[in-house]
């Protein structure tokens, strides 16, 4: 046996299971389900957009027989935060999600140029890469002190520079441009960073550690150079001088070279008072006598 029982539609039951499925810079998609499981009749949503920034309400109907709902909310701000209100339109229980939208992009390109007591700021239009950015909303500029630990706003500007002035010697600073903050700082753009270091030039980390890698090549690579140069040369000079000593030994061994013996005669440093009545003089060698060097 058995019964088949069919339960009533309760009317007042929120949507189920209200998120976030996708947020860009001016739109967010959300979705949910109906209060029951598959209604028999078109249901009228309610859909309260409150931005929490600019302190505003917007509100949007949805009309719709499926159990699943998609919808998309357009007209929303870069970086704005907005509180999602979803309810039937008998106004029964809510379901809320808070949604963030995905801040402006960084600047690109952001470059620094050194002069004699200051430097400038360099970076390519935002408006190049970002529809929703106009120029008159402007850049806003921090530095980062790290040696004292402190970061400072600069100001803003509407032009793609900046000039900064007063730095100290020593001290490494990071630099960030982005799009100027709205509405108290809270609806900001991403940031581009750049770090100047005590040299005074301006670089990222990664080009910081490649250029230093670089200055260091630039000096070992000479350096091991001469001491190729000045070892080369003096092998050469020992060479020299021994070819020298060869030589002269040579000469000196032929100047006493006997014939008659066969072999060169070396007297002592005893001997070298005394003359020897039988040994002959020796005047030179005929060219038919071979030279022997023992």
């Amino acid at each position: 046996d058995y019964v088949v029982v069919k339960m009533i539609p309760d009317n007042r039951l929120p949507p189920r299971h209200l998120h976030s499925v996708h947020t860009g810079k001016t739109f967010a998609v959300i979705k949910w389900e109906s209060p029951y499981d598959s209604p028999d009749q078109d249901m009228l949503y309610a859909v309260a957009v409150k931005d929490l920034v600019r302190k505003t309400d917007k509100i949007y109907k949805v009309k719709t027989r499926n159990s699943t709902v998609e919808y998309t909310i357009k007209k929303l701000e870069p970086g704005g935060k907005y509180h999602v209100i979803v309810q039937l339109g008998n106004m029964s229980k809510e379901s809320s999600v808070k949604i963030n939208t995905v801040p402006l992009s960084a600047p690109d390109a952001l470059k620094i140029i050194t002069e004699n007591d200051h430097i400038l700021l360099f970076w390519k239009s935002l408006a190049l890469k970002e529809s929703n950015f106009n120029e008159s909303r402007g850049y806003e500029i921090h530095m980062f002190d790290s040696l004292m630990n402190i970061t400072a706003y600069l100001g803003n500007t509407t032009e793609n520079f900046f000039k900064v002035s007063n730095l100290k010697i020593g001290h490494n600073y990071s630099f960030s441009v982005q799009a100027r903050c709205l509405y108290s700082g809270q609806m900001c753009g991403e940031p581009a960073t750049l770090l100047y270091d005590e040299l005074g030039m301006g670089e990222d980390s990664s080009t910081a550690k490649s250029g230093r890698s670089t200055d260091v090549a630039a000096i070992v690579v000479p350096v091991l150079f001469l001491l190729l140069v000045t070892l080369g040369i003096g092998f050469v000079v020992l060479y020299m001088r021994h070819r020298r000593l060869q030589n002269s030994f040579t000469a000196f061994a032929n100047s006493h070279y006997s014939s008659r013996l066969g072999s060169a005669i070396f007297s002592s440093g005893d001997d070298l008072g005394d003359e020897d009545d039988e040994a002959p003089m020796i005047t030179g060698f005929s060219d038919d006598v071979p030279m022997v060097i023992a």
